[in-house]
Protein backbone atom coordinates (compact mmCIF):
# COMPACT_ATOMS: atom_id res chain seq x y z
CA UNK A 1 0.00 0.00 0.00
CA UNK A 2 2.91 2.25 1.28
CA UNK A 3 4.65 1.43 -2.59
CA UNK A 4 1.35 2.69 -4.18
CA UNK A 5 1.29 5.97 -2.65
CA UNK A 6 4.89 6.64 -3.54
CA UNK A 7 4.41 5.86 -6.95
CA UNK A 8 1.03 8.11 -7.12
CA UNK A 9 2.89 11.43 -5.20
CA UNK A 10 5.51 10.60 -7.26
CA UNK A 11 3.54 10.76 -10.58
CA UNK A 12 1.61 13.77 -9.51
CA UNK A 13 4.65 16.00 -8.08
CA UNK A 14 6.37 15.12 -11.99
CA UNK A 15 3.12 16.31 -13.12
CA UNK A 16 3.32 19.49 -11.04
CA UNK A 17 6.40 20.26 -12.29
CA UNK A 18 5.35 20.04 -16.04
CA UNK A 19 2.25 22.32 -14.64
CA UNK A 20 5.06 24.68 -13.97
CA UNK A 21 6.73 24.33 -16.72
CA UNK A 22 4.05 25.19 -18.92
CA UNK A 23 3.00 28.24 -17.57
CA UNK A 24 6.52 29.66 -17.24
CA UNK A 25 6.68 29.47 -20.68
CA UNK A 26 3.22 31.06 -21.55
CA UNK A 27 4.55 33.96 -19.80
CA UNK A 28 1.41 35.58 -19.56
CA UNK A 29 -2.13 34.32 -19.01
CA UNK A 30 -6.36 35.35 -18.72
CA UNK A 31 -7.80 32.09 -16.67
CA UNK A 32 -11.46 31.47 -16.83
CA UNK A 33 -11.89 30.91 -13.62
CA UNK A 34 -15.00 29.36 -12.05
CA UNK A 35 -14.24 29.00 -8.78
CA UNK A 36 -13.90 25.50 -8.77
CA UNK A 37 -11.28 23.31 -7.18
CA UNK A 38 -10.05 23.12 -10.92
CA UNK A 39 -9.41 25.91 -11.94
CA UNK A 40 -8.75 27.67 -8.30
CA UNK A 41 -5.64 24.99 -8.68
CA UNK A 42 -4.72 26.21 -11.94
CA UNK A 43 -4.73 29.83 -10.85
CA UNK A 44 -2.96 29.22 -7.63
CA UNK A 45 0.34 27.25 -9.17
CA UNK A 46 0.01 30.65 -12.33
CA UNK A 47 0.07 32.94 -9.92
CA UNK A 48 2.75 31.32 -8.30
CA UNK A 49 4.66 30.60 -11.42
CA UNK A 50 3.63 34.09 -13.51
CA UNK A 51 3.24 36.64 -10.08
CA UNK A 52 1.62 39.84 -11.47
CA UNK A 53 1.22 38.15 -15.10
CA UNK A 54 -1.85 36.37 -14.25
CA UNK A 55 -5.61 37.53 -14.20
CA UNK A 56 -8.55 35.57 -13.75
CA UNK A 57 -12.08 36.33 -15.03
CA UNK A 58 -15.17 35.29 -13.96
CA UNK A 59 -18.62 34.66 -16.28
CA UNK A 60 -22.01 36.24 -14.71
CA UNK A 61 -24.84 34.68 -16.19
CA UNK A 62 -28.00 32.56 -14.90
CA UNK A 63 -26.08 29.28 -15.40
CA UNK A 64 -24.11 30.14 -12.44
CA UNK A 65 -25.09 30.41 -8.80
CA UNK A 66 -24.87 33.71 -6.66
CA UNK A 67 -22.90 31.27 -4.16
CA UNK A 68 -20.22 30.43 -6.67
CA UNK A 69 -19.98 34.06 -8.05
CA UNK A 70 -19.58 34.76 -4.32
CA UNK A 71 -17.13 32.20 -4.02
CA UNK A 72 -15.01 32.92 -7.18
CA UNK A 73 -14.51 36.39 -5.94
CA UNK A 74 -13.28 35.51 -2.47
CA UNK A 75 -10.79 33.26 -3.42
CA UNK A 76 -9.19 35.19 -5.95
CA UNK A 77 -8.95 37.71 -2.99
CA UNK A 78 -7.33 35.58 -0.81
CA UNK A 79 -5.20 34.20 -3.37
CA UNK A 80 -4.21 37.51 -4.12
CA UNK A 81 -4.80 37.16 -7.84
CA UNK A 82 -6.58 40.38 -10.15
CA UNK A 83 -9.98 39.39 -10.49
CA UNK A 84 -12.94 39.98 -12.91
CA UNK A 85 -16.31 39.52 -13.61
CA UNK A 86 -18.14 39.64 -16.87
CA UNK A 87 -21.32 39.16 -18.00
CA UNK A 88 -21.44 36.53 -20.98
CA UNK A 89 -24.20 35.90 -23.11
CA UNK A 90 -25.09 32.35 -23.89
CA UNK A 91 -28.85 32.51 -22.85
CA UNK A 92 -29.31 35.09 -26.23
CA UNK A 93 -28.16 31.98 -28.04
CA UNK A 94 -30.82 30.00 -29.69
CA UNK A 95 -28.23 27.44 -30.18
CA UNK A 96 -27.63 27.02 -26.52
CA UNK A 97 -31.06 27.05 -25.24
CA UNK A 98 -32.43 24.64 -27.41
CA UNK A 99 -29.92 22.33 -25.51
CA UNK A 100 -28.75 19.74 -27.52
CA UNK A 101 -26.22 17.65 -26.44
CA UNK A 102 -24.13 20.17 -28.32
CA UNK A 103 -25.06 22.97 -25.53
CA UNK A 104 -22.16 23.38 -23.42
CA UNK A 105 -20.28 24.03 -26.90
CA UNK A 106 -21.79 27.08 -27.48
CA UNK A 107 -21.91 28.22 -23.74
CA UNK A 108 -17.99 28.12 -24.06
CA UNK A 109 -17.83 29.14 -27.22
CA UNK A 110 -19.15 32.45 -26.27
CA UNK A 111 -17.36 32.41 -23.15
CA UNK A 112 -13.91 31.78 -24.83
CA UNK A 113 -14.63 34.47 -27.48
CA UNK A 114 -15.23 37.40 -25.30
CA UNK A 115 -12.21 35.62 -23.15
CA UNK A 116 -9.85 36.16 -26.26
CA UNK A 117 -10.94 39.59 -26.96
CA UNK A 118 -10.11 40.71 -23.29
CA UNK A 119 -6.82 39.18 -23.14
CA UNK A 120 -6.04 40.65 -26.85
CA UNK A 121 -7.44 43.94 -25.11
CA UNK A 122 -5.05 43.66 -21.68
CA UNK A 123 -2.03 42.12 -23.47
CA UNK A 124 -2.12 38.73 -21.97
CA UNK A 125 -0.49 36.03 -24.42
CA UNK A 126 -2.93 33.15 -23.45
CA UNK A 127 -6.26 32.00 -22.43
CA UNK A 128 -6.50 29.08 -20.09
CA UNK A 129 -8.70 27.06 -18.96
CA UNK A 130 -9.30 24.71 -15.92
CA UNK A 131 -9.85 21.09 -17.47
CA UNK A 132 -8.48 18.37 -16.10
CA UNK A 133 -6.74 15.47 -17.57
CA UNK A 134 -9.74 13.19 -16.14
CA UNK A 135 -12.40 15.22 -18.29
CA UNK A 136 -10.55 14.48 -21.48
CA UNK A 137 -12.74 10.59 -20.97
CA UNK A 138 -15.76 12.28 -20.27
CA UNK A 139 -18.21 13.77 -22.72
CA UNK A 140 -17.36 17.66 -23.15
CA UNK A 141 -17.79 19.35 -25.79
CA UNK A 142 -16.47 22.70 -24.62
CA UNK A 143 -13.13 21.25 -24.83
CA UNK A 144 -13.86 21.30 -28.61
CA UNK A 145 -14.65 25.02 -28.39
CA UNK A 146 -11.46 25.19 -26.75
CA UNK A 147 -9.43 23.68 -29.29
CA UNK A 148 -11.29 25.73 -32.02
CA UNK A 149 -10.51 29.14 -30.27
CA UNK A 150 -6.71 28.36 -29.14
CA UNK A 151 -7.81 28.17 -25.62
CA UNK A 152 -4.95 26.03 -23.45
CA UNK A 153 -5.96 23.52 -21.25
CA UNK A 154 -2.42 23.35 -18.83
CA UNK A 155 -3.54 20.80 -16.30
CA UNK A 156 -5.05 18.23 -19.30
CA UNK A 157 -1.14 18.75 -21.08
CA UNK A 158 0.36 18.05 -17.51
CA UNK A 159 -1.63 15.01 -17.26
CA UNK A 160 -3.19 16.23 -13.74
CA UNK A 161 -5.92 13.87 -13.13
CA UNK A 162 -8.71 15.36 -9.90
CA UNK A 163 -7.77 13.28 -7.58
CA UNK A 164 -3.98 15.35 -8.33
CA UNK A 165 -5.54 18.18 -8.26
CA UNK A 166 -6.71 17.54 -4.65
CA UNK A 167 -4.37 15.65 -3.23
CA UNK A 168 -1.98 18.64 -4.09
CA UNK A 169 -4.65 21.15 -2.70
CA UNK A 170 -4.90 19.27 0.47
CA UNK A 171 -1.10 19.05 0.88
CA UNK A 172 -1.01 22.85 0.46
CA UNK A 173 -3.29 23.23 3.52
CA UNK A 174 -5.93 24.57 0.86
CA UNK A 175 -9.52 24.55 2.33
CA UNK A 176 -10.85 24.11 -1.35
CA UNK A 177 -9.28 20.70 -1.62
CA UNK A 178 -12.58 18.83 -0.59
CA UNK A 179 -15.03 21.17 -2.69
CA UNK A 180 -17.85 19.87 -3.87
CA UNK A 181 -18.12 19.34 -7.82
CA UNK A 182 -19.80 21.83 -9.35
CA UNK A 183 -20.93 22.60 -13.02
CA UNK A 184 -23.48 25.28 -15.00
CA UNK A 185 -26.93 24.77 -13.75
CA UNK A 186 -27.64 23.82 -17.21
CA UNK A 187 -26.72 20.53 -16.73
CA UNK A 188 -29.51 19.87 -14.30
CA UNK A 189 -31.62 20.05 -17.68
CA UNK A 190 -32.06 17.03 -19.52
CA UNK A 191 -31.38 17.54 -23.19
CA UNK A 192 -33.94 18.91 -25.51
CA UNK A 193 -35.78 20.66 -22.90
CA UNK A 194 -35.21 24.43 -23.35
CA UNK A 195 -33.11 25.91 -20.82
CA UNK A 196 -34.49 29.52 -19.42
CA UNK A 197 -33.24 32.06 -17.34
CA UNK A 198 -36.41 31.15 -14.61
CA UNK A 199 -35.88 27.17 -14.78
CA UNK A 200 -32.24 27.66 -13.87
CA UNK A 201 -33.49 29.99 -11.38
CA UNK A 202 -35.95 27.69 -10.51
CA UNK A 203 -33.00 25.01 -10.01
CA UNK A 204 -31.05 27.17 -7.91
CA UNK A 205 -33.26 27.92 -5.70
CA UNK A 206 -34.21 23.99 -5.52
CA UNK A 207 -30.64 23.44 -4.61
CA UNK A 208 -30.15 25.80 -1.98
CA UNK A 209 -33.20 24.22 0.11
CA UNK A 210 -30.93 20.81 0.02
CA UNK A 211 -27.94 22.75 0.76
CA UNK A 212 -29.21 24.42 4.03
CA UNK A 213 -30.88 21.16 5.04
CA UNK A 214 -27.13 20.34 5.64
CA UNK A 215 -26.35 18.09 2.42
CA UNK A 216 -23.05 19.67 0.29
CA UNK A 217 -22.53 17.32 -2.74
CA UNK A 218 -26.14 18.12 -4.43
CA UNK A 219 -27.67 18.22 -8.13
CA UNK A 220 -31.59 18.67 -8.58
CA UNK A 221 -31.65 17.59 -12.51
CA UNK A 222 -35.18 18.64 -13.57
CA UNK A 223 -37.62 16.56 -15.05
CA UNK A 224 -40.25 19.30 -15.88
CA UNK A 225 -42.59 18.15 -12.75
CA UNK A 226 -40.53 16.16 -11.30
CA UNK A 227 -37.30 17.27 -9.23
CA UNK A 228 -35.02 14.17 -9.35
CA UNK A 229 -32.50 14.66 -6.09
CA UNK A 230 -28.96 13.23 -6.73
CA UNK A 231 -27.20 13.09 -3.47
CA UNK A 232 -23.51 11.05 -1.99
CA UNK A 233 -24.89 7.46 -1.08
CA UNK A 234 -23.94 8.00 2.50
CA UNK A 235 -26.48 11.04 3.10
CA UNK A 236 -29.25 8.39 2.18
CA UNK A 237 -30.36 7.51 5.67
CA UNK A 238 -30.22 11.41 6.79
CA UNK A 239 -32.67 12.55 3.53
CA UNK A 240 -35.21 9.83 4.89
CA UNK A 241 -35.30 10.88 8.44
CA UNK A 242 -39.24 11.35 8.01
CA UNK A 243 -38.83 15.50 9.48
CA UNK A 244 -35.62 16.52 6.73
CA UNK A 245 -37.67 14.23 3.62
CA UNK A 246 -41.55 16.05 4.46
CA UNK A 247 -39.35 19.66 4.46
CA UNK A 248 -37.64 19.02 1.74
CA UNK A 249 -40.76 17.73 -0.42
CA UNK A 250 -43.19 20.51 0.74
CA UNK A 251 -40.01 23.08 0.10
CA UNK A 252 -39.96 21.80 -3.59
CA UNK A 253 -43.25 21.63 -3.92
CA UNK A 254 -43.65 25.19 -3.05
CA UNK A 255 -41.49 25.68 -5.85
CA UNK A 256 -43.89 24.07 -9.05
CA UNK A 257 -42.63 20.36 -8.55
CA UNK A 258 -45.23 18.18 -8.48
CA UNK A 259 -42.91 14.91 -7.87
CA UNK A 260 -39.45 14.45 -5.87
CA UNK A 261 -37.69 11.36 -6.60
CA UNK A 262 -34.27 10.03 -5.26
CA UNK A 263 -31.94 9.25 -7.60
CA UNK A 264 -30.82 5.41 -6.27
CA UNK A 265 -27.81 5.55 -7.78
CA UNK A 266 -26.72 8.67 -5.83
CA UNK A 267 -24.77 11.66 -6.93
CA UNK A 268 -22.58 11.17 -10.20
CA UNK A 269 -21.34 13.98 -12.61
CA UNK A 270 -22.87 13.65 -16.16
CA UNK A 271 -25.94 11.31 -15.34
CA UNK A 272 -28.00 13.54 -18.05
CA UNK A 273 -25.44 11.92 -20.54
CA UNK A 274 -26.68 8.57 -19.65
CA UNK A 275 -29.23 9.18 -22.02
CA UNK A 276 -27.47 9.91 -24.72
Amino acid sequence: MEKTKEIKSEKTNKGLIRLKSILSSMESVLIAYSGGVDSTFLLKVASDVLGERVLAVTSDSPTITRKELSYARDMAKELGVDHIVIKTDEMDCKDFTENSSQRCYWCKNELFTKLNDLAKKHGYDYVADGSNYSDTSDFRPGLKAAGELGVRSPLVEASLTKDDIRNLLKTWGLSVWNKPATACLSSRVPYGQTISVSLLNKIEKAEDILHKAGFEQVRVRDHKNIARIEISSQDFSRLFDPLVKDTISRSLKKLGYKYIAIDLDGYRTGSLNEAL
